[in-house]
């Protein structure tokens, strides 16, 4: 079985999502669900924030995205939504059937996270359709994990943000002892507060 596809089920199993998403890292996770969000409804007057309280490539992220976005003084546990967007960020999250319906999930396993690979993410999500969007723009629009990408069928402008087999190989051979190993829980008190740093002032990223 392909590495990749084995470790999106086990994963997927553990959360209790229907499908799972796996890429090189949580943060391009977020950027490609917030690229899915701006490209797939229009209609929706989003508002982008995340707490001052968390990992300095989110705002990096919304300022890479051109997206109008503010700092908040949420004092979260675990994960938190990105502004007023189903998007959210649980990083830090590892327990066992906490997926939450009608919500896409980002979660992380860098190396001092629970299930520790050194880098890679995966995104949680119930939306097949979005699913399938989200598989394809992860790997350069490639519809097809293994085939020659000369031979595919490309029709979907893609990032170069998939999970390394390597990755998803070691993931698999390190779940089981990260299921029955009691995860630290993590809040906002583990990080800085970065609306106190210069690069985030408005006008100095531009």
């Amino acid at each position: 079985m392909n590495p990749i596809l084995e470790f999106e089920d086990k994963i997927s199993t553990f959360f209790g999502s229907p499908y799972a998403v796996a890429v090189d890292c949580c943060t391009h996770g977020i950027e490609l669900c917030l690229r899915l969000l701006k490209e797939g409804d229009t209609n929706t007057d989003y508002q982008y924030t995340c707490p001052n309280w968390t990992y300095l490539s989110i705002p990096m992220t919304f300022e890479k995205l051109s997206l109008d976005w503010n700092f908040t003084n949420e004092q979260w546990s675990e994960y938190y939504n990105i502004g007023n967007t189903n998007i959210i960020d649980a990083a830090v999250l590892w327990r066992k059937n906490s997926y939450i319906p009608s919500t896409i999930m980002c979660v992380s396993f860098q190396m001092k996270k629970h299930l520790s690979l050194g880098k890679g993410g995966v995104i949680l999500l119930d939306n097949e359709e979005d699913a399938e969007i989200l598989r394809q723009i992860r790997y350069d629009g490639r519809p097809d994990l293994e085939s020659p990408w000369a031979d595919q069928n490309i029709q979907l402008f893609g990032y170069h943000y998939q999970m390394t087999y390597e990755t998803a190989e070691m993931g698999v051979n390190k779940f089981q002892e990260a299921v029955y190993r009691e995860p630290k829980q993590w809040t906002w008190k583990d990080y800085p507060n970065l609306s106190e740093y210069k690069i985030f002032e408005k006008g100095v990223l531009h």
